[in-house]
């Protein structure tokens, strides 16, 4: 058994269960349906599809990050139990709860002097930053020191690719990520955005892509152009999605489709309810291992 924990934020989009099996540990943001505040804790206090449907009809959401007291509480535990942390967070591109986590460290560092945390920014978020937390827990099992994982993890995230579209252009209107008039005519002509995370970990636009079908092979075909290994491909892929499984299988069957040489069958995730709450229902995310990002 290793000597160390390996942790991460809920927003890292897994399911409990994997989690559990695959030995990570994980602490919850915090989101608001209506003004009343729930842990997001892998659709546990309200599910998935219950979430969305509120977002559908009209909910106000809202979220919050974990602060450096929630950390060093979920922290300080394994350290008493003389065990060193690599804890792995949400982008620094859309949130500052890597800050709060590094804090944290600090404070705990003076205390258990003997001990190491480190703390990693992802620069990923959804199922693509639980992409990296099942690599580096595949690397753990197979005897990697924490020293070693957190150079790893270090050198190589920036290799996992995030793509992202949405059907639903609401909530990018709602949240001021596109103006109201950009919304309407996009709605208006099938317009589907085609999203991806860059270097520094912010989701960037890049295409605007028309119709469903077509978005859905546009993103295969990112895939196909930066994929490790090109068509010959054998890492894992996951996906995930807000309550449009519809839409995420037919991504999944062409990836299967195009790589042959697939880790097993591509994994589909609920998008939890921190990320969920800003793409609302209707959101589609492709993860993959390839050459690393860049501008």
């Amino acid at each position: 058994m290793p000597d160390y924990i390996l942790s991460c934020c809920s927003t890292a989009d897994l399911s409990a269960e994997h989690f559990q099996k695959r030995g990570i540990h994980y602490i919850c943001f915090h989101f608001y349906l209506n003004g009343k505040p729930y842990a997001d804790d892998l659709g546990k206090s309200i599910s998935f599809p219950d979430f969305y449907a509120a977002m559908k009809n009209g909910a106000e959401t809202s979220t919050s990050q974990v602060n450096e007291d929630e950390f060093v509480q979920y922290f300080t535990p394994f350290l008493e139990a003389g065990k060193d942390i690599l804890h792995v967070c949400l982008s620094s591109g859309i949130s500052g709860v890597s800050n709060s986590a590094m804090i944290a460290q600090k404070t705990l560092q003076e205390k258990y002097p003997d001990r190491k945390i480190y703390i990693v920014d992802s620069l990923g978020a959804s199922s693509g930053y639980g992409l990296l937390m099942d690599t580096l827990a595949d690397l753990r099992d197979g005897g990697m020191d924490i020293d070693t994982l957190h150079e790893w993890a270090e050198t190589h995230k920036l290799e996992v690719h995030h793509w992202f579209f949405s059907t639903d252009l609401t909530f990018y209107v709602k949240g001021g990520r596109i103006s109201r008039a950009a919304g309407w005519f996009g709605t208006a002509l099938s317009i589907c955005p085609l999203l991806n995370m860059d270097h520094l970990g912010r989701l960037i636009p890049r295409e605007k892509v028309r119709t469903k079908k077509k978005v859905i092979a546009r993103i295969v075909e990112q895939m196909q152009a930066h994929a490790k290994n090109g068509a010959d491909y054998n890492g894992k892929c996951f996906i995930s999605m807000s309550a449009c499984e519809e839409d995420a299988r037919a991504v999944a069957d062409l990836v299967e489709a195009a790589f042959p040489k697939l880790n097993g069958k591509v994994l589909i995730n609920s998008i939890g309810t921190t990320i969920g709450s800003h793409t609302g229902p209707g959101t589609v995310a492709l993860f993959f291992w390839g050459d690393p990002r860049k501008e």
